[in-house]
């Protein structure tokens, strides 16, 4: 007889279902989701272990962040648990919530606690270990600067919508001159938000302007002048605002580049933090020798993917990066469109993304096959593409990671 413990993980309790191979409920009860309430459900399922001598223990439960790491953990590496083979597993509550679908059932915690255990029962669960703590250490790192990262972007999107009221076409007039420097600079954020007006600006001669630009700039620019006729071009174009609307928009722009700089430190501060720690983990020195991949975005994928043995191979890997498209097939007929799944680990998928657009800058075979993708179609070109060969890293990153071997250019690169 097989026993599968489903738990519906909460803030504060634990609603637990004790539940036999043969759909029979031992026990259902609720603990306190706290060391004591651990302790009880563990003697609970060591009496009945004791009683009843149990092929198959699985415990279970829905993947809720915080909530479900402490009794995860708990119960995984607890030395009683561990000595009659109990295996703990985590899983996704997508799939647990599809599961609990076909049945006809009212929503409460103790109906939930059974469905787990009841979705553990058809043995569909990922039997995979919990990640080492070294793991998971790693991602409270990577995810909060994925976080930073989403929350920066949002800001300077912000920034651009405010800066169009009081420049409309710096923007354009930066891009068409090919000039290397963004709005974002830190010498066009100082110019921005500073109390020296737009007319002020454009009325200073050309050569003081640029020697102006280029003493804020700590001269880094190459062409301050031709920065500088570009910005006079700019305010010359761009409407003008009313004092009232002018000022206020002046708040906004100061505000907002603050909130930016303070953004761009912390992610500083978080990639020298994700740097240190990963240096403990040895399996990123196997990520770090893929040229374009630097600490940070190696220790985004080793965060997410923890040990390589919890995946069988490289498709599940990929599947569980959300990196995987359905097939539809019905009699003779196959289906053209394949929409990517995205119903995986979205952190996992980010840094993998990121990753293949840093490698194929990097690596001629990653390049090749980024513009063949990108030319299969007329729309969405670098979306399909860099995803496509991000699925194509994946392949590369399972095999280093699971033969903890470096990468080796390929002979015909080598060669050259």
């Amino acid at each position: 007889m097989k026993l599968f413990v489903g738990i519906d993980v909460s803030s504060e309790k634990l609603d637990t279902c004790f539940l036999t191979d043969d759909l029979v409920v031992l026990l259902e009860t609720m603990y306190t989701n706290d060391t004591i309430g651990a302790l009880d459900l563990k003697e609970e399922l060591l009496s009945l272990h004791k009683e009843h001598h149990f092929d198959q223990i699985v415990i279970g439960m829905e993947s809720t962040s915080m909530y479900s790491f402490h009794p995860a953990m708990y119960f995984q590496f607890d030395d009683d648990l561990q000595g009659i083979g109990a295996i703990t597993t985590i899983e996704d509550p997508h799939r647990i919530k599809q599961y609990t679908k076909m049945f006809d059932t009212d929503k409460t915690d103790t109906i939930d606690a059974f469905m787990i255990a009841d979705y553990l029962r058809i043995q569909r669960f990922t039997n995979s270990p919990i990640r080492e703590e070294k793991y998971m250490a790693l991602q409270r790192l990577t995810r909060a600067r994925y976080q930073m990262v989403q929350q920066l972007v949002t800001t300077k999107q912000h920034f651009i919508e405010n800066l169009s009221y009081k420049c409309n076409t710096l923007r354009k007039e930066l891009r068409d001159a090919e000039l290397s420097t963004s709005v974002f600079s830190a010498t066009l954020l100082s110019l921005m938000t500073e109390e020296m007006t737009l007319d002020t600006m454009a009325e200073m001669p050309l050569e003081d302007f640029a020697a102006f630009l280029q003493k804020k700039g700590h001269g880094r620019f190459s062409d301050p002048e031709k920065l500088g006729k570009t910005i006079k071009k700019a305010i010359r174009s761009s409407y003008r605002l009313g004092q009232v609307m002018a000022d206020s928009i002046d708040v906004v722009l100061g505000i907002v580049a603050r909130e930016i700089r303070g953004l761009e430190k912390a992610i500083k501060d978080y990639d020298q933090a994700i740097i240190d720690l990963v240096q403990a983990i040895p399996e990123y020195k196997c990520l770090t020798s893929i040229p374009g991949i630097g600490p940070v975005y190696a220790a985004g994928m080793l965060a997410e993917i923890g040990q390589i043995e919890r995946f069988d191979d490289q498709t599940k890997l990929a599947k569980y990066a959300g990196l995987a498209w359905k097939r539809s097939q019905s009699g003779n007929r196959e289906s053209e469109q394949t929409p990517l799944s995205k119903k995986g680990n979205r952190y996992f998928r980010y840094y993998l993304v990121e990753a293949a657009n840093s490698v194929k800058k990097e690596l001629p075979e990653y390049k090749d096959f980024y513009k063949k993708k990108y030319a299969e179609t007329p729309k969405h070109q670098h979306k399909r593409a860099i995803v496509l060969t991000a699925r194509k890293l994946v392949r590369l990153v399972d095999t280093l990671l699971r033969n903890r071997q470096l990468y080796t250019p390929p002979r015909s690169v080598t060669e050259k």
